[in-house]
């Protein structure tokens, strides 16, 4: 699979790269853009500032630009907490979309968005603070709406952005838990 795999608002840290590698490693093609620009933070605040800071058009924008070259290949979608809003909203308006990979993370839904059964794999903590059981709920709901093919993993007591093994989240368990069945949906779409 060719794989777009966007970072957290912690910006493009080792953790992306090494679960970029783990992709590689499983046969897959990976990008993974840098949409923060070599900028890394040690706190989801600072990162969600430098976010704010950069707004929501820019960033979309960035992203559009880094996928565009390979979207014709049939891209999946994969991201990080904000990354993963990024390539849902990304996933949902490309027609040539292969799936969704959401990792600790997910984003509004246009009320016109269509897909035509796109597979979605989400993987969540729970409880997760920026991943409500309320707002998960109406997401499902609204996915399975716009016609997608979802599945969620919940992982309790796990921390939000539980794979990354640099920051205070990790949880091993759950990190191995989430590549295992990820690698084995991402084999399924072949």
């Amino acid at each position: 699979m060719n794989i777009m795999l966007f970072h957290s608002t912690y910006g493009l840290r080792p953790a992306v790269r090494q679960a970029a590698d783990r992709l590689r490693a499983a046969g897959h093609e990976v990008w993974t853009p840098d949409l923060f620009e070599g900028r890394t933070f040690d706190s989801v605040e600072e990162g969600m500032a430098h976010k704010d800071e950069i707004g929501k058009d820019e960033l979309l924008k960035r992203a559009v630009l880094a996928a565009a070259p390979y979207s014709e290949r049939g891209l999946v979608y994969a991201g990080f907490s904000f990354g993963a809003s990024v390539a849902q909203t990304l996933a949902l308006g490309d027609d040539k979309a292969r799936a969704l990979l959401l990792l600790h993370g997910t984003s509004d839904i246009a009320a016109n968005a269509q897909v035509d059964e796109l597979p979605v794999q989400l993987h969540v903590a729970e409880p997760d603070p920026f991943e409500t059981d309320d707002w998960l709920s109406a997401w499902y709901l609204q996915m399975r709406r716009a016609g997608a093919d979802v599945e969620v993993y919940r992982y309790a007591g796990a921390g939000h952005l539980y794979t990354d093994p640099d920051l205070p989240d990790h949880d091993a368990e759950a990190a191995e838990a989430t590549w295992r069945v990820a690698l084995g949906f991402l084999d399924s779409l072949d």
